[in-house]
C-alpha cells in the first residue's frame, strides 16, 4: 500500500520561531475549544473554553502566557481547528488584540503526517484526527489506536512507522442521549451517569436502560474496531484514549493510556517536525 504525505492541509511549513521557547497552542472543537501552553514535549497548563466566545480565549491566552510565557509580549500561537468559522472569528480577535503571532494548519502550516486514505479523505479529515495521531505516535513510537471522546468519538489506527490509516467516527455521548431524547416523544434528556461495574442487572428503569445503552455503544464499539484493526495490522495496538469525556473509558482493561490534551501535543509534535524538516532543508 503506498503512502502518501497529507497534503489536505495545504501551505508551507511556515517561518516558525524557535520551539525552545513556549508556545501556545490551540484546537477549536465544534463545542468546546482547548488552549494550552506547551513547553518542550509538556503542557504546563490547559484550559477549555466555549468554541463560539472568543473573547474567553484571549483572556485564557493572556493568563496563560502571563503564569508560564518565556516574558516576551509576542507568543507563538498555533492554531487548529475542526470549526474553521469560529477558528476565523477567534484569530480575527487575537490580531485585534495584538496578542502575538498567529500560525494555523490549513493555511500557513502543513500536517506533516503519512497516510493511506483516498483522495476524497484526504480533503475532509479533520485536523484535530492527524494532530491526535501524531500526539500518540509520539508517545508511545509503536502502533496505536488513538481514541477521540468529543462531540463525537473517533477511532483511528496509526501504524509501527506514524502512518495514519482511517479510522471510525461515532455519535459522541451527548449526541447519543441528545438524539434519543429529540426523536422520541418520551425518552428524557441525559447526562452520562458511569453504571456500577458490580451490577449486572438489566436496566429496570428508563433512564437506567438509556445509561447502559450508552455505555454498550462506547465500550462495544471500541471493541469492535480494535479487534478489527488488530486483524488488519496482524498484530494488537496500543489503545490511547483522550477527549473531554475519556473518563467514560476508565477501568476498561482495554485501555494502555489516557492522555489527556493529545490534541495540544500533537500540534507541538507538528510544529517541531515541521521546523526539523526546515532545517534539514536549509543543510541541504
Amino acid at each position: 500500500m503506498t503512502h502518501e504525505f497529507n497534503d489536505s492541509t495545504a501551505g508551507v511549513s511556515g517561518e516558525l520561531p524557535s520551539l525552545t521557547r513556549p508556545m501556545i497552542a490551540i484546537a477549536i472543537g465544534n463545542t468546546r475549544t482547548r488552549v494550552g501552553i506547551m513547553s518542550g514535549r509538556e503542557c504546563l497548563k490547559a484550559q477549555s473554553v466555549r468554541s463560539e466566545a472568543p473573547e474567553e480565549v484571549a483572556q485564557q491566552i493572556t493568563s496563560l502566557w502571563g503564569d508560564y510565557g518565556d516574558g516576551s509580549p509576542d507568543p507563538v500561537i498555533v492554531l487548529a481547528s475542526v470549526a474553521h468559522s469560529r477558528a476565523d472569528l477567534i484569530e480575527r480577535t487575537l490580531g485585534q488584540k495584538s496578542m502575538g503571532s498567529v500560525y494555523r494548519f490549513g493555511r500557513d502550516l502543513q500536517i506533516p503526517i503519512r497516510h493511506t486514505l483516498t483522495p476524497s479523505g484526504e480533503k475532509t479529515v479533520g485536523q484535530d484526527r492527524l494532530l491526535c495521531a501524531i500526539g500518540a505516535f509520539q508517545v508511545v513510537q509503536q502502533a496505536c489506536i488513538v481514541v477521540d471522546l468529543g462531540t463525537a468519538i473517533t477511532v483511528d489506527f496509526v501504524d509501527g512507522e506514524g502512518v495514519f490509516h482511517g479510522g471510525a467516527i461515532l455519535p459522541g455521548i451527548g449526541m447519543m442521549f441528545g438524539v434519543m431524547h429529540e426523536k422520541t416523544a418520551h425518552l428524557p434528556l441525559l447526562k452520562y451517569e458511569k453504571p456500577d461495574p458490580s451490577d449486572l442487572s438489566p436496566g429496570k428503569q428508563t433512564d437506567l436502560a438509556m445509561q447502559l445503552g450508552v455505555n454498550a455503544c462506547v465500550h462495544g464499539g471500541i471493541r469492535w474496531l480494535a479487534e478489527r484493526y488488530a486483524e488488519f495490522y496482524d498484530g494488537y495496538p496500543q489503545i490511547i484514549v483522550t477527549g473531554g469525556d475519556m473518563g467514560v473509558l476508565e477501568g476498561d482493561d482495554l485501555i494502555e493510556a489516557f492522555v489527556p490534551d493529545l490534541q495540544l501535543h500533537g500540534i507541538r509534535a507538528a510544529c517541531g517536525m515541521l521546523a526539523e524538516a526546515d532545517e534539514a532543508d536549509e543543510e541541504l
